[in-house]
């Protein structure tokens, strides 16, 4: 849906099913529900996460006529895709094979090709369309300073071959369409630096070259293709588990000419470590139910002069709980956003404010997408019914937005 400025949906990767059948089927039993709820006398926007096996279905004729039929008769649009995760993402260990393939690979490759092709049948004319994407790859599969270049060097063509393909879909249709790499911990982008070392140093020399021998257009142009075509999905939880302000991330990556695609709408598990070992236990027993093994929970921890401490996963993190000298940790968890604390812990769900606010100030971007796939393995005190826990997340939404 439309609603102060932006196209607002959440992202259906909150929903079990890798097929396209089943991706099917949960939009039918859903959609109809939130729209009537939420969106009843306008279209309502879906984010839709299509996996690879459902995205080749998608792309038979009968299926994609069958959906944009449903689509047109239900009074809903597409606008954004959720790329990153390729294979199963619900009900079997992720962790961190949810980067993989990763962008390296021609599976990754082809599979955002297809997603595009899609989409671009989708969307309708007034809209940009959008993808986001993993960053890259996962860090710590390359073990040496040479593997790490050579997995972003490989990445940086790839990306340019898809900057080339929506550069001619643009000339040819007018649909401006953007992939939207996410940043996150532990991947080999995870913050604002690496974001703008990346676009400096690999992305803008590396497609540009690339972009002026496959297009035949000048250096200047194939540099605004890439930054037009290769945008950042800001993820609000994974930039507030690096400790990085909105206003600070936003103003840096405009200040690179870096655009924004599409704003994740999520919160983090935020948790301030006493000092007391009797209350450090009491912290590690709220702590535990969120240490689940379907989803990597990466841990960053603040310490006493504001040093960063990374932990792959939260059991890593738990261990030493006991003797940490650190005084926060952030932990990658997508929780409920309009929930702002559980007992003695807490969201962080002031850095979606903090967002909400910028944004009603100064256009980021165009698509806001919320992002809270965990339902399924949250602690059972905090697990809701499923259709109305979107309704409430997205009216909690509408009601923070707009508010200097």
């Amino acid at each position: 849906m439309f609603t102060k400025g932006h196209h607002l949906t959440y992202c259906t990767n909150i929903h079990p099913g890798e097929s396209w059948e089943e991706t099917f089927e949960n939009l039918k039993q859903y959609i109809p529900k939130i729209k009537k709820e939420l969106s009843p006398n306008q279209s309502f926007g879906i984010g839709l996460r299509s996996s690879n096996d459902a995205s080749l279905d998608l792309t038979k004729p009968e299926n994609l006529a069958d959906f944009k039929t449903w689509l047109r008769e239900n009074d809903c649009y597409v606008f954004t895709f959720n790329g990153f995760p390729y294979g199963g993402f619900h009900r079997q260990v992720v962790k961190d094979e949810v980067h993989q393939p990763d962008w390296t690979t021609i599976e990754r490759l082809a599979y955002t090709e297809r997603l595009f092709d899609i989409l671009a049948d989708l969307l309708s004319d007034e809209i940009d369309g959008g993808i986001s994407t993993s960053p890259l790859s996962y860090r710590h599969w390359h073990k040496t300073k040479s593997d790490l270049e050579n997995a972003i060097k490989t990445s940086t063509i790839h990306l340019a071959k898809i900057a080339a393909k929506l550069y001619t879909i643009h000339q040819k249709t007018g649909k401006l369409l953007h992939l939207d790499i996410e940043p996150e911990p532990d991947g080999i982008l995870e913050n604002t630096k690496e974001v703008i070392d990346f676009y400096k140093n690999w992305l803008v020399p590396i497609g540009t070259e690339y972009l002026v021998k496959e297009l035949g257009i000048s250096g200047w142009e194939a540099e605004k293709c890439l930054k037009e075509h290769i945008r950042i999905c800001y993820d609000v939880c994974h930039f507030a588990v690096v400790y990085e302000k909105p206003k600070d991330v936003f103003k840096a990556f405009e200040a690179e000419g870096i655009k924004v695609g599409k704003i994740q709408i999520s919160a983090a598990l935020k948790a301030d470590i006493p000092k007391d070992k009797n209350e450090r236990k009491e912290m590690e027993a709220l702590i535990s139910p969120f240490s689940e093994s379907t989803y990597l929970h990466q841990v960053v921890a603040k310490g006493l002069k504001n040093e960063l401490t990374s932990f792959r996963d939260l059991p890593e993190a738990m261990n030493t709980l006991e003797s940490t000298d650190a005084l926060e940790w952030r932990i990658h968890y997508h929780v409920p956003i309009f929930l702002s604390d559980y007992g003695k812990i807490s969201s962080t769900q002031s850095d979606i404010l903090d967002v909400l606010k910028y944004i009603s100030r100064k256009k980021v971007c165009n698509h806001l997408e919320v992002e809270t796939y965990t339902w399924e393995v949250l602690p059972e005190d905090i697990n809701l019914d499923l259709g109305n826990s979107i309704i409430r997340e997205l009216q909690w939404v509408i009601e923070n937005s707009g508010n200097s």
